[in-house]
């Protein structure tokens, strides 16, 4: 099976142990496909660390789920990534736009998120 991304929500949850709040057909590809995030999920983890929004840092976020769950950061090239997410105009978020990119990027991987406008956006969401 080919490898699943994941949005920056779903690594907290994962951490967190909050499996509850992932619907099944989401939770079904976390078991059964390779896990990656975008460099930038790890990105925006340090930012909600920063603001006092997560206890853990965000290296420490990424380190403790490649451990329980084999998650991978992306190897893809960030140029090759920061070109693709040129064409993300629906959204100013950066953290968003390059998330996006990296699954596009990945040959149109599925992407797992409850993000509706990423979902409105990107046509291989899961949730």
């Amino acid at each position: 099976m080919r490898a699943v991304y994941l949005d920056t929500h779903v690594v907290v949850w994962l951490a967190a142990g909050k499996l509850e709040r992932i619907p099944p057909a989401a939770r079904a590809l976390l078991e059964a496909a390779p896990l990656l995030i975008s460099p930038m999920v790890q990105l925006e983890l340090e930012y909600l660390y920063e603001g006092k929004r997560l206890l853990l840092r965000g290296g420490d976020v990424v380190r403790k789920l490649e451990f329980e769950i084999g998650l991978t950061v992306c190897p893809l090239p960030f140029a090759e990534v920061a070109r693709l997410a040129l064409d993300e105009s629906w959204t100013r978020d950066p953290f968003d736009r390059m998330i996006v990119a990296q699954a596009r990027a990945a040959g149109l991987a599925q992407l797992i998120t409850a993000d509706n406008e990423i979902a409105a956006h990107y046509p291989r969401t899961v949730w």
